[in-house]
């Protein structure tokens, strides 16, 4: 079936999802740019930063599997509307705290509430499109962290310089606030929206197979039955911990090894994070292509991740490079690849499994994947305080970028092995 020419609701739906998962990583991406601001004001020392990430990661882990369950039985838009309220108050609360106790509770309720948002999104993708585009909308909107990431290096040290750092939480926070009136007004299940035509409802449950579409309490046993439930899960475990790395330790890689100035505008970190918008958006095109042209929808989608995880490997070889620039555009080209992959490891999950099912599984694989990043930040902040008292803190980062290349491969190889025979 052809997309309606006329009415497309479903993408300006798509653009309040797309909204959210900017402001999103907007609120997470400011503690890694005032790493070394907050470093001085509380005398932390790589350790204690990994531990304030551990906290976030931790109760991220828990809330991914606890808003999943919630999200699949209130449904998406009061479930989506939770989560933003209390992580945009989360985020304005570290702008009050004054210990470093204060940052784990600020941290760890920002984790907790943050999770709602992927299991919220990718259940709002399998309501409103086809299997056929559910790749191409799902990276559309992964962007927004790509989005919110490019935001940030631009918007924190104007605020930080202007105002001080304290300010710079709460402004950010605030953000969300206002996302939550849109949402609110606006968002509705597709056979609940009034001016959704005939024909672009059609359209929307074109490739649907009839599985229960209804808000129910799904026991986790069952979920534990599929083998998509597990696939999913084992590329968030070996995978979102780089994401991590990428996310929280950027910026202190370009300051430690480049001596960037924090405090101004990061020309690097926004070219990097501008890739992975393009890889986002391009990942998830490559897959619905492929399925228009007649590809198997499995094979479309496993093809694609193969692509995006050889495209990390080069990360690896960062050790052999010194020029700052160059090394910006390796990194780039893993980040990008890793936004291709993930928009395409997500949908997954709706492809082969029941819309009620959606944010639980995600919830579940999501859980595990933080459960992995509670290690993984604790890690890094034992490598490079050993590297960094031994005056070469450029050979802590190189193993960690080591490990960044090969776990995608990993990642795909173990994936194609579980499903390597038909099964859900």
């Amino acid at each position: 079936m052809q997309a309606p020419k006329n009415r497309n609701i479903r993408w300006f739906m798509l653009s309040l999802v797309f909204l959210a998962t900017t402001i999103n990583y907007l609120d997470r991406q400011v503690m890694g740019l005032l790493k070394p601001v907050l470093e001085k004001e509380f005398s932390w020392d790589e350790k204690d930063y990994s531990y304030i990430v551990m906290a976030f990661t931790t109760t991220y882990a828990i809330g991914y599997l606890a808003m999943g369950r919630f999200i699949d039985r209130v449904g998406t838009k009061i479930g989506y509307a939770v989560s933003l309220i209390v992580w945009s108050l989360a985020s304005i609360g570290h702008g009050f705290v004054k210990s470093t106790a204060g940052f784990l509770i600020a941290r760890s309720t920002l984790g907790i509430s943050e999770a709602g948002n992927f299991p919220a999104a990718i259940k709002s993708v399998a309501e409103w499109f086809p299997k056929k585009e559910r790749a191409l909308a799902t990276g559309i909107f992964n962007s927004g962290a790509t989005v919110g990431a490019i935001l940030a290096p631009l918007l924190v040290p104007f605020i930080l310089g202007h105002y001080g750092w304290r300010e710079t939480f709460v402004w950010i926070g605030a953000l969300g606030l206002l996302w939550i009136v849109l949402w609110w007004k606006f968002y509705k299940i597709p056979e609940k929206t009034k001016n959704l035509s005939q024909e672009e409802l059609q359209y929307i449950k074109s490739d649907q197979d009839g599985k229960t579409q209804e808000q129910s309490k799904v026991p986790l046993s069952e979920l534990l039955k599929y083998k998509v439930t597990w696939s999913f899960a084992i590329g968030k475990i070996l995978t979102d911990p780089i994401w991590y790395f990428f996310m929280f330790w950027l910026p202190a890689y370009f300051a430690d090894v480049f001596k960037m100035d924090l405090t101004k505008p990061s020309i690097p970190l926004i070219i990097i994070y501008s890739g992975t918008t393009i890889g986002s958006i391009g990942g998830g095109y490559l897959s619905s292509f492929l399925i228009k042209k007649g590809w198997a929808i499995g094979r479309a989608r496993s093809f694609t991740m193969l692509l995006f995880a050889l495209m990390v490997v080069p990360v690896m070889f960062s050790k052999y490079v010194d020029n700052m620039w160059l090394i910006t555009i390796i990194i780039a080209l893993a980040t990008a690849a890793h936004q291709g992959w993930g928009a395409n490891l997500m949908t997954t999950v709706g492809d082969r499994l029941p819309n009620n099912y959606v944010s639980s599984v995600i919830g579940f694989g999501g859980m595990l994947g933080s459960a992995a990043g509670i290690i993984f930040p604790l890690f890094i902040g034992i490598v490079l305080d050993t590297f960094k008292k031994a005056g070469n803190i450029n050979g802590g980062y190189n193993i960690i970028f080591f490990i960044a290349g090969i776990s995608y491969v990993a990642a795909w190889s173990i994936i194609w092995f579980i499903n390597r025979r038909k099964a859900v």
